[in-house]
């Protein structure tokens, strides 16, 4: 089969163009939080761009947008990531691997390119956790349940179904969405690598072998406000000093319990009242680990806990937790590893197998159907930040490995 390359200007101006919605001039982040106005702005936008291809476009019930190319009765392939970013992110986070889909419908369009499965490129939604989950891609694949959509909350504590509510999306039509796998062939994701791996081995693709579980704790000291000047050092029930005591167990937790996979952070801190001049008599933060291995996430969590007890005895606290969110390690397909490995290798560019230490909307597809995710490089190694930025020649490379595995499944 013929080699084909996709137009990296399309490609840029799709990038830019979508990086509009919800960008803040002041810190020059991207604010397009799931269902916020600037997200579903985003949706309604990318619709039309599909339609403009002559693409048949949809939003199901959990406002995943869809763009298919082919026959109707015909088996799909899917490809895709999401748009949703998080708070003061860039503007590459999941939106290369939407953009990508397209851009490889363009060009088979251009060179009339017989199919004999259909395309679909899926647009998915809220995919960072606001909610606490992947909506979009757990309900294109059959993983969610009603008790989680009527329950689901952020941290600011707005429920899911309010949120959704305000778009005219009833919340329960997102059990609708699930995907028959009867009808799909797989599904492959082009993202960036959210880490420095990849530039500072000098490579220019990033073939993964499979993708780290994560669980999300809601956690809770609760103390005793007081006065800073008057209450004795020895007397305080200060929340802060729970939160500031297990920050520095995390170490010691991942020796004894992980591996060098493991991950775990503490990526949010509120203290109430919240006032210089107080004792703060509660600490609400969240807890986020990792792993490739579900046993050793098990270890983890566990440790976890027992040390968060043994914190709040000694600080006089009471403890509490609530996990919002547990997503097991998944693999990814031999065959699809293969598929991209063997193209990016029939285009000359250096290749790493490696794991993804973050979660993917792919690591859901991964139980329905066979699954593929590719990396590019991020400079710096960085993401979920205003500097987010990959290279355009490594954008072009990771966008012509897709194109030319997507034909080899596709094309008659």
């Amino acid at each position: 089969m013929d080699q084909y390359s996709i137009n990296i200007e399309r490609v840029k101006k799709d990038i830019y163009s979508i990086g509009r919605f919800g960008y803040n001039a002041d810190d020059q982040g991207v604010y397009r939080q799931g269902f916020s106005d600037e997200d579903m702005k985003a949706r309604y936008w990318l619709q039309k761009q599909m339609q403009g291809i002559n693409l048949t476009t949809s939003m199901d019930g959990a406002a995943n947008v869809i763009g298919r190319y082919g026959e109707t009765d015909h088996k799909a392939l899917l490809i895709g990531s999401h748009l949703d970013s998080v708070p003061a992110g860039g503007m590459f986070d999941g939106v290369l691997g939407v953009v990508a889909g397209i851009e490889c419908i363009r060009v088979i369009q251009e060179n009339n390119i017989p199919l004999k499965h259909a395309i679909e490129v899926i647009a998915t939604s809220e995919e960072e956790g606001r909610f606490g989950g992947m909506l979009g891609a757990q309900a294109l694949t059959g993983n969610l349940t009603l008790n989680w959509l009527e329950s689901a909350r952020d941290h600011s504590g707005e429920l899911l179904r309010d949120a959704m509510a305000r778009h005219q999306l009833p919340y329960y039509y997102a059990m609708d969405a699930a995907r028959d796998p009867e009808k799909i062939i797989g599904f492959l994701e082009l993202h960036i690598e959210q880490g420095p791996v990849l530039e500072q081995k000098k490579q220019a693709i990033g073939v993964v072998e499979g993708i780290s579980g994560v669980f999300k704790w809601l956690i809770k000291f609760i103390g005793k406000a007081d006065h800073a000047g008057t209450a004795p050092m020895d007397l305080r029930s200060d929340a802060f000093m729970g939160v500031a005591d297990f920050a520095h167990e995390i170490a010691r937790i991942i020796d004894e319990e992980g591996t060098d996979k493991s991950r775990l952070t503490i990526g949010s801190v509120e203290l109430k009242p919240g006032f210089a001049h107080t004792v703060p008599g509660q600490a609400e933060f969240t807890l986020v680990g990792r792993d490739m291995s579900n046993e050793v996430m098990e270890k983890l969590a566990d440790s976890c806990r027992k040390v968060l007890s043994s914190i709040a005895r000694r600080h006089k606290l009471m403890f509490e937790y609530e996990q919002m969110s547990w997503l097991e390690p998944k693999p990814c397909n031999k065959n699809m590893m293969d598929l991209l490995a063997r193209h990016s290798k029939k285009l000359k560019y250096k290749t790493l197998l490696m794991p993804s230490g973050a979660g993917h909307d792919a690591q859901f597809f991964t139980d329905i159907t066979p699954t593929g995710l590719l990396f590019i490089p991020s400079v710096g190694g960085i993401s979920h930040a205003p500097d987010e930025w990959s290279h355009w020649h490594d954008v072009e490379k990771g966008c012509n490995v897709l194109l030319n595995a997507v034909l080899e499944l596709v094309a008659a």
